[in-house]
């Protein structure tokens, strides 16, 4: 139909040019992220992991150096 037509299979279900919005994984829920992520394959599955580890690293660092830096500017010198 689309080739009849000249247009795109996109053109042809969405002709009123009411494209609908796509759903990213962060419209979903946890249980449901989860499961997505386990049905990847392995190597996938450990760059994912890989990723959140190293934010949440760096995250704990830098609440960590904040921490450090707020004790240092509110101890009084002896």
């Amino acid at each position: 139909m689309a080739f009849l037509f000249n247009m795109t299979t996109d053109q042809i279900i969405n002709y009123d040019s009411k494209v609908p919005k796509g759903i990213g994984i962060e419209d979903k829920t946890v249980t449901e992220q989860m499961r997505i992520i386990a049905e990847l394959d392995e190597k996938d599955k450990y760059i994912v992991f890989g990723m959140i580890e190293t934010m949440l690293t760096q995250k704990s660092s830098k609440t960590f150096i904040i921490i450090i830096s707020l004790h240092s500017k509110t101890k009084t010198p002896s």
